[in-house]
């Protein structure tokens, strides 16, 4: 059997690394449910299938009550998202956990994507055995698989930018037009799914000024102002009787709050790429990306370019610089490959070449199993999976008192929209919400009670008990490995075990 998949991956070793890297994506599509943060869920899944039930859960359609012009948030890819849920819904597929499945699944196939395009590029770099190299660790870093299988507009628009790279990169003596409306079109859809892409599709166009073919740039610039006219300003003319309307809205969004959020330094990322790729794996990939720039521009000034911007503009969050990490992986590992091999130091130190790959890869085969089937917000998830086959739900609230704003929960997995959801918090305690209820009598009443956290439970209960009484337990729903490490490490993250009542009036 070894003999067989040793010639196997001396035969077929683009093959041999599509499967390889399958395997772990199909193991997070099985069992890393849940969402990884906010955006991937709340902005996509929530949204498509409320349009799909005849709801609209974030009032991003100008015809829903309480919407006030366009949100800044593309609508291609949860528009895609719709039409899928919608086809589900039409062959009798309501299962929420299930249909998940099939997204996770969908992306699965997608992202392999990534991986081949990727071998490509760096077998016309270097040979097979930095494209082998380059494609296994894109298949199998420890934290690919499972971001791979998530919604997440930063990991989608990927393989669309690879692919509109490898075109350019391939044919890079071949000066047909055609090839520059074909890698614009494509990239354009990039950035329909991802605006911040726009910096990486500047930096392609930059390149090709560098390489001084201007035709090809101008000729890439109007494919993708094709691309973006026809997915962006058509359906948003329709919409808002403007073009580009979602997305001036966006750049006039994160300009006014460019350090709302957050606003970390310079540095950040890459302080950030030097951890998550694993030291010292991750200092050669990044010596490696800056020394092999001078005859792969088409590679690097793009993602140069997105990392100076990012590295720039103060709001940083770690999964915006996603579409750079393949493309470091990618020209840094040749650059450190050649460097290496031609390197006096590391040839008379084999050994502890050795041991520093060892190390690194040790760690990484030790949280890719944990990580790949992190089932992410289980708590929240379950929780509404919980009162949908209860099927009894009339109004909820959340008791989650330790903090100021409590937590949105996924009704997705409830499948039903329209409940009222009240929240217990430090700015809003239980007297308060009851003085509401005495107010209106016409409100609906809430039938159960979440209290997310176990931290200042018993008080937090009693409080609660003061001013709705009539409190009965249920079920407690614990968070999953993943989730409860990352809460007791920072209390912020707020992956919790809740407790679940039924109340009465």
């Amino acid at each position: 059997m070894i003999n067989k998949i040793k010639t196997f991956y001396n035969v077929y070793p683009l093959y041999f690394t599509l499967i390889v890297a399958f395997i772990p994506r199909l193991v997070a599509a099985i069992f890393s449910k849940g969402y990884g943060m906010h955006d991937d869920h709340f902005l996509i899944i929530e949204a498509s299938q409320s349009w799909v039930d005849g709801f609209d859960y974030n009032a991003w359609l100008p015809w829903t009550s309480g919407n006030n012009g366009p949100s800044g948030h593309s609508l291609f890819y949860v528009g895609l998202h719709f039409l899928f849920f919608k086809a589900l819904d039409y062959f009798g597929l309501q299962d929420p956990q299930f249909n998940m499945f099939l997204v996770r699944f969908i992306h699965t196939l997608f992202s392999l994507s990534v991986v081949y395009y990727g071998y490509r590029i760096a077998e016309k770099m270097g040979g097979k055995t930095i494209a082998l190299h380059t494609s296994l660790i894109l298949g199998l870093a420890w934290f690919i698989p499972m971001l791979s299988v998530r919604n997440l507009v930063e990991v989608v628009c990927v393989p669309f930018l690879i692919y509109a790279v490898y075109i350019l990169y391939i044919n890079d003596k071949n000066d047909k037009w055609w090839i520059y409306i074909l890698a614009g079109l494509i990239s354009g859809i990039a950035f329909s799914i991802r605006f911040q892409t726009l910096f990486f599709l500047a930096g392609m166009g930059l390149s090709l000024l560098i390489s001084k073919k201007i035709k090809g740039a101008f000729l890439l610039g109007l494919g993708i102002f094709i691309s973006i006219v026809s997915i962006q300003s058509i359906p948003d003319y329709f919409l808002w009787k403007k073009p580009f309307a979602e997305f001036t809205e966006y750049v006039n969004y994160n300009l006014e709050n460019a350090t709302t959020y957050f606003n970390k330094p310079w540095y950040m990322y890459v302080m950030l790429l030097s951890g998550i790729l694993l030291p010292p794996i991750s200092l050669f990939l990044l010596f490696g990306f800056f020394r092999a720039f001078k005859n792969n521009l088409i590679v690097f000034i793009p993602t140069l370019v997105f990392l100076l911007f990012h590295s720039y503009f103060p709001n940083k969050q770690e999964r915006f610089i996603y579409p750079a990490i393949p493309f470091i992986i990618i020209l840094g590992y040749y650059g450190w490959y050649i460097f290496k091999e031609n390197s006096a130091f590391w040839k008379r130190n084999v050994k502890l070449y050795a041991f520093l790959i060892g190390f690194a890869l040790t760690l990484n085969f030790i949280a890719l199993p944990v990580v790949t089937t992190a089932y992410t917000k289980k708590s929240r998830v379950e929780v509404m999976d919980f009162l949908r086959k209860k099927g009894d739900l009339k109004g909820l609230i959340i008791n989650d008192s330790n903090h100021e704003n409590f937590t949105l929960t996924p009704r997705y997995y409830l499948d039903k929209w329209d409940f009222p959801e009240h929240g217990i918090t430090s700015n809003n305690s239980p007297e308060m919400l009851r003085d509401y209820f005495n107010r209106d009598t016409l409100a609906i009443f809430p039938n159960y009670i979440i209290f997310y956290e176990s931290e200042n439970f018993d008080a937090r209960l009693a409080q609660t008990k003061k001013y709705f009484p009539n409190l009965t337990y249920v079920t407690t729903i614990e968070p999953g490995f993943l989730d409860n490490v990352l809460h007791k490490l920072n209390r912020h993250n707020k992956n919790v075990v809740c407790f679940v009542y039924k109340l009465n009036r």
